[in-house]
């Protein structure tokens, strides 16, 4: 199975890791192609011209998120 990694940049796009190539596809099913990128990033402010790509809008617009992880919480 491919190792792939995926960090929430702060107030920024998912970053998409994956060293032995990673699928990525339209809402219809279409592949986008990913020839020798080992790593992109996807947009999740909304305001990219170039989605599902980052394009670096959501710093011109002030693009503000949750990054942290939320941990579940013990059950007692």
């Amino acid at each position: 199975m491919a190792q792939v990694k995926i960090t929430v940049r702060p107030n920024g796009p998912y970053r998409v890791e994956a060293p032995e190539g990673i699928e990525l596809v339209d809402a219809n099913g279409t592949p986008y192609d990913l020839t020798g990128k080992p790593a992109f990033s996807l947009c999740r402010c909304g305001a990219s011209v170039n989605k599902p790509f980052c394009d670096g809008t959501h710093s011109k617009i002030g693009f503000q998120a949750a990054e942290a992880a939320v941990r579940a919480e013990k059950k007692e």
